[in-house]
């Protein structure tokens, strides 16, 4: 109902009557009624969540303010300065870009980069169109009044890349609680700013029309009511997922990086076709700017695409359900792991473990019950393990351990307390096989894999020696 009676408001005010009362009658009034909704909305939220907004009802009080010096004439700063108007119209910004920020520290505890990298980019394209239309010709003009009165001036563009800085930012937050409507709001508030620039920039005249102020107005109103409605609604205040991780750019935001960065050769071609290219160096330094930027983020993804392709080989290297090596690990460290001993002239044991009748505990149990079992039982004996041992998971309940610097004989005591540590009562057969010095990595595998089979047809819950079977080298 509060939405629909503003939005309401808002519609009978545009073809209302040219009078400083009409406008004072609807703009003031929505500040109080904004910042009521909002300090409303925003009770049940912890209170390091309700500061920030406090700071955005400040904003929004100051800036419906505002209209009531400015509509009715009042200068309490008698000269060609400032008044009262433009100070509460500039306090609007300290105050708002206090909130944005507060708002930022409470979504991220780290400093997100990628996303400071992207707002700049954009801020300083649109930054430079900003000097070259708006803040340079302003402050050069000598006919714009005192310095005082030109700073002013300056100001307001000033600000709103500042907030547009924010603004991006909040846009590429992540997660649950970006708050997507608040940056719908000031991105229509500062497209009220742009409009006035604009306008000034093309015909000052289009700009002294008082319905072009009207339609601009009803924009801010429009845009204090989205902010109102961002507080007051939780399904408004929790909606957005935020932008994508560091590595992924989506369409949308490609395109407004490569947009910003065209502005300045744009520039420079627009002023050499005038045939004068009067801020050169404003444009250089400009181009500078962003082409650091562009090659800061161009490494930031770089190092992203390294971290995950590093990742992804640690995840095709482990076993999924135990965190184990898996068997492709394996088969590549254990000639690694040969190698270093025929180096050092130290033995080196392998063991091939398998569970007894883990199928039967399967259908006794089920299956997440098989599970747990496979991942206490890998716990247990990672811990039982030397630091220098690797145990990996060779294939469903089969396992296999890789014990330097040990004969026949100590490994079997390893696998004895192996065997002491195995959960639930659930026994293992093992096969033992000691390398000769000689044989490939694969030949030591079968023949532990042989002394498996054989404790198993033993009647399992044992160890066998490779070296004691009929068959001791393949």
């Amino acid at each position: 109902m509060y939405a629909i009676a503003l939005v309401a408001a808002v519609a009978i005010f545009v073809p209302g009557p040219r009078s400083p009362w009409w406008e004072i009658l609807f703009q003031v009034p929505i500040g109080p009624s904004c910042g009521a909704a909002i300090l409303v909305g925003i009770r049940g939220l912890p209170r390091a969540e309700r500061v920030p907004w406090w700071f955005l009802t400040a904003a929004v009080l100051c800036t419906c303010t505002a209209p009531l010096p400015d509509q009715l004439g009042t200068d309490w700063f008698p000269g060609d300065g400032p008044d009262i108007a433009d100070y509460l119209f500039l306090a609007f910004y300290p105050l708002m870009a206090t909130g944005l920020t507060l708002m930022l520290r409470t979504l991220h505890r780290r400093t997100d980069w990628a996303a400071l990298v992207d707002a700049l980019t954009v801020t300083v394209g649109i930054g430079l169109l900003a000097w070259v239309y708006a803040i340079e010709p302003a402050w050069r003009d000598s006919a714009g009044g005192s310095p005082l009165s030109r700073l002013v001036t300056v100001a307001y563009p000033v600000a709103d890349l500042a907030l547009l800085a924010l603004t991006i930012l909040l846009l590429r937050s992540s997660g649950r609680r970006a708050p997507f409507w608040i940056g719908v709001s000031l991105g229509g508030y500062l497209t009220g700013d742009c409009a006035w620039v604009l306008l000034f920039t093309l015909n000052s005249d289009w700009g002294q029309l008082w319905w072009t102020g009207r339609l601009i107005n009803a924009l801010y109103m429009l845009s204090l009511l989205v902010l109102a409605l961002a507080a007051a609604r939780p399904d408004f205040r929790d909606h957005g997922t935020g932008a994508a991780a560091v590595s992924r750019l989506s369409l949308p935001q490609l395109t407004l990086l490569t947009g910003a960065v065209l502005i300045s050769p744009v520039l420079l071609v627009a002023q050499d076709i005038a045939g004068r290219v009067e801020d050169a160096i404003a444009i250089a330094i400009g181009s500078a700017i962003m082409f650091l930027l562009v090659v800061t983020r161009m490494a930031q993804l770089l190092k992203q695409a390294e971290r995950q392709q590093q990742a992804v080989h640690e995840l095709s290297r482990r076993d999924e359900l135990t965190g184990l090596p898996n068997r492709r690990a394996w088969t590549d460290e254990l000639p690694r792991i040969l190698e270093r001993a025929r180096a050092d002239h130290t033995p080196v044991a392998i063991a091939m473990i398998d569970l007894d009748r883990f199928k039967l505990f399967n259908d006794r149990y089920g299956h997440p019950a098989g599970d747990r079992l496979l991942k206490e039982a890998t716990a247990a004996w990672h811990s039982a393990l030397r630091r220098s041992d690797v145990l990996a998971r060779y294939g469903g309940e089969e396992f296999i351990a890789v014990l330097p610097g040990v004969d026949v004989s100590q490994a079997i005591v390893v696998l004895e307390r192996l065997r002491l540590v195995t959960p639930q009562d659930q026994t293992f057969s093992a096969g033992v096989a000691t390398w000769d010095g000689t044989e490939t990595s694969d030949q030591l595998i079968a023949r532990a894999d042989l002394a498996l089979y054989a404790a198993k047809n033993a009647g399992r819950d044992r160890i066998c020696d490779a070296a004691a079977l009929p068959t001791a080298r393949l």
